[in-house]
């Protein structure tokens, strides 16, 4: 199947590139589910088509009070940001609240023409620069090892209370089990290939310059390092074609 679908399709594909079955390819079985299970971490750490951006909400239990960190599944790869659990403005929504009647002044002023969506965009855009200088946004750590989302400050100023949610942007790892495009990928069919076939070389070193019937002389380093300049070059071309530019901050 020149398209694989599936971890085996995949494992058979690559096999036929290195020439089996005119070839035999004399690596074990459990050595070939490990290197494709190297490639799939690979691929899944650097290649922008391995992850999607999404949003998880988490209900607080009082373990995660207690704990001051959330717990994170395994398939998430990176958290960007912890949406703001409070707000100076946003808190109330009676008579009283100053966002409340400046908003009711706009509205009037908009219907007697004393003002436009352009004044009301810029008043919006006041009222976000004071909340952000007077709440702060939440200053968190994501311990991708532990599967854990440290919260600082938030937990101890019971801004984040047991029976509330908490919203947080992150990057998952796509199920290759069920997207299996992932097995059709390019990149990670040359990448699996290429690992193989340094396994391959690896296993026939010990055989280096043993004569078969017929002349024939195995060569196993040279298999083993044409592998490994391919694997190196093939490294560079996911940092440099397929990895997601670098995140970075501002202020």
């Amino acid at each position: 199947m020149a398209n694989p679908t599936s971890r085996a399709t995949l494992i058979d594909y690559c096999k036929r590139r290195l020439g089996d079955p005119v070839i035999e390819i004399n690596v074990d079985e459990d050595q070939l589910e490990d290197r494709l299970d190297e490639a799939l971490q690979y691929y899944q750490e650097y290649h922008s088509e391995a992850t999607f951006r999404t949003y998880v909400s988490h209900l607080v239990t009082e373990t995660d009070v207690t704990n001051e960190y959330v717990s994170v599944s395994d398939d998430i790869v990176f958290v960007t940001k912890l949406f703001r659990v409070a707000s100076n403005f946003g808190r109330s929504f009676n008579f009283f609240d100053i966002k409340y009647q400046m908003m009711l002044n706009d509205i009037a002023d908009m219907q007697n023409f004393a003002g436009d969506l352009a004044y009301y965009h810029q008043l919006q855009q006041y009222l976000s620069l004071l909340d952000m200088e007077l709440s702060g946004t939440p200053q968190t750590h994501y311990s991708r090892k532990q599967n854990r989302l440290y919260v600082f400050g938030d937990f101890n100023d019971k801004d984040i209370k047991a029976g509330e949610y908490i919203v947080y942007e992150a990057f998952k790892i796509v199920d290759a089990s069920s997207h299996t495009k992932i097995f059709n990928d390019i990149w990670l069919k040359e990448y699996t290939t290429a690992l193989i076939k340094q396994q391959w070389g690896m296993n026939l070193i010990k055989f280096e310059g043993m004569q078969l019937p017929g002349g024939v002389i195995l060569n196993g380093r040279q298999i083993y390092d044409d592998a490994t300049g391919e694997i190196e070059a093939l490294r560079e071309r996911i940092r440099s074609e397929y990895e997601l530019p670098p995140d970075f901050f501002i202020g």
